[in-house]
């Protein structure tokens, strides 16, 4: 389903009354929605998911307005049917979420403090993170995953999420799969930080080696 988040991050719909989705949520607002990150791996097992759940339901005449503008920044295409008398705004208050990080990193998170959380600093530029470090220093990253990671015979490893406080790993050993999260040793806040501090990272951990 095509959604945009509004300022507590709730996630935002623009469906059709005709809808069966929409009809059942007339019936029952109990509804879930499923999150994926891109699958840098090969293997959309080690990529982070989440599962937002609560109910959903109109969004309330005097808030209509952020989630029209929230979701046309996000689906500018919809700016085609928005105005449908058949279509509408609705939103998906969160109870609770299951957050599935990757291989052995998984939990549940109350709907409160998802709600009271901000967005973090890295998020626009995470994708590009994950890509360059993925192509262009996959060398690093096994010296990361020998050293920080717990696998001294790390044969690879693929960066598979960054944020503000550190990477997780995906790490193959002979015969085996697995997942490791690298704290950073301070907090960053753009990809130039990050930069920074992985090529800090990456002196430490060779002269460590």
């Amino acid at each position: 389903m095509p959604y945009a988040l509004d300022e507590a991050g709730r996630p935002l719909f623009l469906i059709s009354s005709m809808a069966v989705h929409t009809q059942n949520l007339a019936t029952d607002a109990r509804a879930s929605l499923f999150v994926a990150e891109p699958d840098w791996s090969g293997d959309p097992l080690a990529a982070g998911r989440v599962t937002l759940m609560g109910v959903v339901r109109a969004v309330p005449k005097d808030a209509l307005a952020g989630a029209r503008a929230a979701y046309l920044a996000r689906h500018a295409n919809a700016a085609y049917w928005v105005d449908f008398e058949d279509f509408a705004f609705h939103r998906l208050e969160v109870a609770d979420l299951y957050f599935v990080g990757g291989f052995a990193a998984m939990d549940w998170i109350d709907g409160a403090i998802y709600g009271a959380a901000g967005v973090d600093p890295l998020a626009d530029v995470a994708a590009g993170i994950l890509e360059h470090m993925n192509k262009d220093h996959a060398d690093a990253l096994i010296v990361f995953a020998r050293v920080l990671g717990g696998a001294p015979d790390a044969e690879a490893a693929t960066m598979v999420a960054v944020d503000r406080l550190g990477f997780r790993l995906r790490i193959r050993t002979a015969g085996r799969l697995h997942g490791a999260r690298i704290p950073f040793p301070t907090e960053v806040t753009s990809a130039d930080d990050a930069r920074r501090v992985l090529i800090a990272m990456l002196e430490d951990a060779r002269a460590r080696a």
